[in-house]
């Protein structure tokens, strides 16, 4: 599994980072999330999908 992150939709606000940081981190500007792993492991898988479900802007989706 693979998660794209939309940068024009995405504020920064990290929502994802809390719930999975071993797949998000913040740019280097704090500005835009960007996933750390090319394929989500499936152990943090469960945790990616909240992240994509918490999403304040809707900015991540899964790319199976």
């Amino acid at each position: 599994m693979r998660i794209d992150v939309d940068p024009d939709r995405c504020e920064g606000q990290a929502v994802c980072v809390g719930l999975a940081p071993k797949v998000f981190e913040l740019n280097d500007d704090d500005e835009v999330v960007r996933v750390i792993v090319d394929e989500v492991p499936e152990e943090l898988q469960k945790r990616a999908l909240k992240a994509v479900e918490k999403c304040p802007m809707a900015a991540l989706k899964v790319a199976e």
